[in-house]
């Protein structure tokens, strides 16, 4: 097997699923404004963003130590909005800022991002679970 298509999936579905979920992620900050797509969806959706930028780029690395990084990652962002960052460093008028680290903590998130890499790790195991019994 193909170290690239280790986890079962190669460079280039991780980056086509990293662009149409940069896309949808998109669409969902300039056309949904509600109370569960744009809070809970959107930070699902986020971290299987991440986590296949990540894969797309060095798809030979550890599935599983990937997603946990990712989540890790999401959580750290998460700690700075608890902490205030954006308001810290005195960008809170910075929309760029305010959009990339996030302004409002909320225990909900921590839950969506867990939720993305549950759905990551689902999908990865299943993938290579399949892959072991074709072998």
């Amino acid at each position: 097997m193909n170290k690239a298509t280790i986890s079962g999936f190669s460079r280039w579905q991780y980056a086509i699923a990293a662009l149409l979920l940069l896309l949808i992620e998109i669409a969902i900050a300039l056309f949904v404004h509600d109370r569960f797509v744009r809070p809970y969806m959107g930070d699902v959706l986020v971290v299987i963003l991440i986590y296949s930028s990540i894969k797309s780029v060095k798809p030979t690395l550890p599935w599983r130590s990937t997603a946990i990084a990712v989540l890790l990652f999401a959580f750290a962002i998460e700690g700075l909005q608890y902490i205030k960052l954006v308001s810290l460093l005195g960008l809170q008028h910075n929309r760029l800022a305010r959009t990339n680290i996030g302004t409002d903590f909320a225990w909900a998130d921590m839950w969506c991002y867990l939720a993305g890499i549950a759905l990551v790790w689902w999908i990865e195991f299943r993938k290579e679970s399949s892959f072991r019994r074709i072998e």
